[in-house]
């Protein structure tokens, strides 16, 4: 076929097959950006709901084009058992390091979250903390007992667990921050 500059020509458009979702569930086309978090939030449901709709699909690995099923029907809130409170995964949490934050072992967050596999932690997904047991020192509501070790300051101490040196110090009266003992108790927000 000889083609000519200016000349017009018809393309045909090949349709991507349409994606059958589960009742409950609409189609979406993921754009550039989307991550299941941001479509959570965009849809008000959550990451755990949107990944349950779509077994098997990678939210690390999504392609601009590609169709999901987005919940229409928002589940309920994750309830936590008594002696547990409900934790929004932040990047970079791990098992070890939250249980280290919150006082508690990664086996009691373990024991706390059955079917909540560690290694696939997703930002935004709400998972259930052991409460730990003050060492020494009864903590205010919505803050946990922290035992000072070397080194720490309200500073690093503020950087560490993402709190301003004001709420520290609020939670903490009568504490001087600059003369923190080893061992001693301090009380930190979440």
């Amino acid at each position: 076929m000889n083609l000519q500059i200016g000349q017009v020509i018809c393309i045909p458009t090949v349709t991507p097959p349409p994606t059958t979702c589960p009742p409950g569930t609409f189609a979406y086309t993921i754009q550039a950006g989307d991550t299941f978090y941001s479509l959570a939030q965009r849809f008000h449901t959550t990451v755990e709901a949107i990944q349950a709709a779509n077994p098997g699909v990678d939210p690390t690995k999504l392609q601009v084009g590609q169709v999901i099923c987005i919940p229409t029907v928002t589940p309920p809130p994750t309830t936590c058992p008594p002696g547990t409170f409900a934790y929004t995964i932040q990047a970079g949490d791990t098992f070890y390091t939250l249980a280290q934050r919150f006082h508690t072992t990664v086996e009691a967050i373990q024991a706390a979250n059955p079917g909540v596999d560690p290694r696939r932690l997703q930002v935004g997904q709400v998972i259930c903390i052991p409460e730990a047991t003050p060492p020494s020192r009864t903590c205010p509501p919505h803050t946990f007992p922290y035992t000072v070790q070397p080194g720490d300051t309200f500073f690093r101490l503020s950087q560490r667990f993402g709190v301003s040196i004001q709420a520290l110090l609020q939670a903490n009266p009568g504490v001087d921050p600059n003369r923190l003992q080893v061992g001693s108790t301090l009380c930190i927000p979440f």
